[in-house]
């Protein structure tokens, strides 16, 4: 099973751990899609107000099952080879999840200033969309 991974494609940090997830992973887990392939927003009937709250991990077999943020972003984590260590680990440290919620949302809100925007989408190497439509 492939979760999908909805990301921003202009965001220069977004491509950037992007293409770390895809090394990692090389597409046995992951699958991507750019926030701005509407077309295949629309499949999930994901909206552009919901791609401001950050990034969205989904389950395709069950759309009604998703992640965002923070809590996308640790799901991805326990989703990959011992990242559970750390991620019960950040969830148990008093504080830690209060302020990397804050720290999330601050990047989130200031991403374009602080890691600047891509001229193009960035296309992943394992495209949860083809021409054709979303694998589902």
């Amino acid at each position: 099973m492939s979760y999908y991974v909805i990301y921003d494609g202009n965001c220069n940090l977004c491509v950037t751990l992007v293409q770390l997830l895809e090394s990692l992973d090389k597409g046995q887990q992951f699958r991507f899609i750019p926030m701005q392939d509407e077309p295949a927003l629309r499949e999930f009937n994901i909206t552009a107000a919901d791609c401001e709250k950050g990034v969205i991990l989904l389950n395709p077999d069950q759309p009604e099952q998703r992640w965002q943020g923070t809590e996308a972003a640790e799901e991805i984590g326990r989703l990959l080879p011992v990242g559970n260590v750390f991620v019960a680990a950040y969830r148990a440290l008093p504080g830690l999840k209060w302020t990397g919620d804050r720290v999330y949302e601050q990047v989130r809100d200031n991403r374009y200033a602080l890691f600047g925007k891509r001229s193009q989408t960035y296309q992943p190497l394992y495209p949860a969309c083809e021409s054709q439509g979303c694998q589902l």
